[in-house]
């Protein structure tokens, strides 16, 4: 009988040895796959709200909204961008975080994000100091291991190439562009550590860009994706102007607010939102290999 309870005993340590071994790695697992923390950044405007917003309306939100905009805010949704990082780290025990910053801000330097403005911040006055109130890559390279940004639709209304490009020009020419976008690349090699994700432009819609003007933004977001973008290095792009497009050169109407008016509306920011958190979570995991530069996944 003494046997019978020692035997049991034993039985009963081992087993509780080995469940404490067992959850001591399933532990060590979760807290591996969890310490790899990854901090992304999203610089935008109006147009990268639309996109991080994605569809936040509830049932209560619409209702409440035709007698309080205040308290239908506070019945809305959360973003979906950062609400889509929190589900894909939830199911695969990762640890990506995701910021938003308006940039650059409409006072003191002003609200313009285009080719010269990054330019301007990040190259022309590059260090480890502010300008105008504007984080240098110096700085945020040191919080974030991937940097997203874009460009405000006015961004396409490229004007005829009438004068030499210049660099420290803010006239929006695609020789102007391209300097600017060449030393932009130049500036990035320098940081291998940070990967960064650039947006083409967004597209504007018929009714707010010449024909002229449409086709020399096809023409040089066709150079960004084809000629500048080259394999193999921290550099990867999310193509939202063909996503807008779908090979036109304005703006689908289908996925606007209106007819006259570039902002995404709330369907199609959904729709992006999704497409733009796979490219981030491929580049991050897989360099960008799994996904086009759409963000449609690679079969």
């Amino acid at each position: 009988m003494r046997k019978r309870l020692r035997s049991c005993s034993d039985k009963i340590v081992i087993s509780a040895l080995l469940i404490l071994i067992i959850s001591f790695f399933m532990t060590s697992c979760k807290q591996t796959n969890k310490s790899k923390a990854i901090r992304i950044l999203f610089l935008h405007h109006s147009t990268g709200q639309n996109l991080w917003d994605g569809d936040r309306s509830t049932f209560f939100s619409k209702a409440f909204g035709k007698f309080s905009s205040r308290i239908s805010g506070k019945l809305k949704r959360k973003a979906e961008i950062p609400s889509l990082f929190r589900k894909y780290n939830k199911e695969f025990h990762t640890n990506y975080s995701i910021d938003e910053m308006i940039f650059p801000k409409s006072s003191p330097y002003g609200w313009h994000n285009y080719p010269y403005d990054y330019y301007n911040i990040w190259v022309k006055n590059a260090g480890n100091e502010t300008y105008k109130d504007e984080p240098t890559l110096e700085i945020l390279s040191k919080k974030y291991q991937v940097i997203m940004l874009k460009h405000c639709f006015p961004v396409c209304n490229i004007q005829d190439e009438s004068n030499l490009a210049d660099i420290n020009s803010d006239r929006k020419t695609i020789a102007n562009y391209k300097l600017q976008y060449l030393a932009l690349r130049e500036k990035f090699h320098a940081l291998p550590d940070t990967k960064f994700i650039i947006f083409t432009g967004a597209a504007q819609v018929k009714s707010n860009i010449t024909e002229p003007e449409a086709q020399r933004a096809r023409d040089f977001f066709s150079w960004v994706v084809n000629e500048w973008d080259i394999p193999n290095d921290n550099i990867y792009i999310w193509d939202i102007y063909s996503l807008q497009t779908e090979g036109g050169i304005y703006f689908n109407e289908k996925y606007s607010y209106s007819p006259n008016d570039s902002h995404l509306n709330i369907a199609f920011s959904k729709r992006a939102a999704k497409l733009l958190s796979t490219r981030v979570i491929d580049v991050i995991e897989n360099n960008g290999l799994k996904t086009n530069n759409r963000g449609e996944k690679i079969e």
